[in-house]
């Protein structure tokens, strides 16, 4: 399977705060959520992927383009940023031509469906829409010079549920030749739940892992146990665990396995948010 995105080792440091060694990648026809608490890592590497930044090593492609992107890339790419930067005196319509002569492949047509579809009066101008629609501006931008890859950075923050659920549609409409890609950064980890094929945890400017959507919904599990029993479990079997109220919760990698090898415990589904919330309070493994 071919990649969109490969990032290999890469590394970035500032004062108090560098990514280390950050390796993932976007397969071709996929959606990938990359996933983290504030300061982890996450707008770094974006802003990394997308040339924005010096980087101090590693590897890079996008699109088939190693370590620069071209003219000729940019144009393949569909990009949100949390802040919006259009000028915030020209209407929507007015937008919509200037975008026009930027973009060689602009479907102008295409820019006016999404306009209908999400509402965005054509004659408003940007600096008065709120960040919701501000939001669905940026996206209709984006999908509308018919990129083939989206990199979206919180574009679902600032939403209702009711636009958040369209508009994670319309991305999944956008991979559904099995040639377009995703890499949405979000904090809403129930959109990614929806719609991502593999999911990328950075915590503290590392990947903790990078793995298919399934494999954490249907494969790990939270045990749940008292004092007595949490001493009795294999330390390799603990990927994360802390102590919580009068039990202890521990994150295990398959959660079938669990259930069989620990009976008196009780192994509960776990979200990709309390996955995440674990790994972050909890204990990464045991002491020995």
């Amino acid at each position: 399977m071919s990649s969109a995105i490969e990032v290999r080792n890469l590394q970035k440091s500032y004062t108090g705060f560098g990514l280390q060694n950050v390796s993932f990648c976007v397969p071709q026809g996929s959606i990938v959520g990359l996933i983290g608490e504030n300061g982890a890592g996450k707008t770094t590497t974006i802003k990394a992927i997308l040339n924005l930044i010096d980087i101090g090593g590693g590897e890079i492609s996008v699109l088939g383009s190693p370590n620069k992107i071209t003219k000729r890339t940019r144009e393949d790419i569909g990009v949100v940023f949390d802040d919006i930067c259009f000028h915030e005196n020209l209407s929507v319509s007015q937008l919509g031509k200037v975008m026009q002569g930027m973009y060689k492949r602009w479907d102008m047509a295409l820019f006016k469906q999404y306009c209908q579809r999400f509402s965005l009066d054509s004659k408003k101008r940007v600096g008065d829409l709120s960040k919701g629609m501000k939001m669905k501006l940026s996206i209709t931008v984006a999908l509308s010079h018919q990129p083939r890859l989206l990199i979206l950075d919180e574009a679902t923050s600032g939403l209702d549920p009711v636009m958040r659920d369209e508009i994670l549609d319309v991305f999944l409409d956008f991979i559904q030749d099995e040639q377009n890609s995703v890499l949405l950064s979000s904090h809403i980890t129930s959109d990614l739940e929806k719609v991502a094929d593999y999911i990328v945890f950075i915590h503290q400017g590392k990947v903790i892992f990078s793995l298919t959507k399934d494999t954490l919904l249907y494969q790990y599990g939270i045990l749940r146990c008292r004092t007595d029993e949490f001493k009795q479990i294999d330390k390799d079997d603990i990927l994360a665990y802390q102590k919580k109220d009068f039990e202890w919760e521990v994150l295990v990698a398959d959660k079938e396995k669990a259930a069989q090898k620990y009976k008196k415990c009780v192994i509960d589904h776990a979200t990709i948010d309390e996955i995440m919330l674990l790994y972050i309070k909890g204990v990464q493994q045991c002491e020995g």
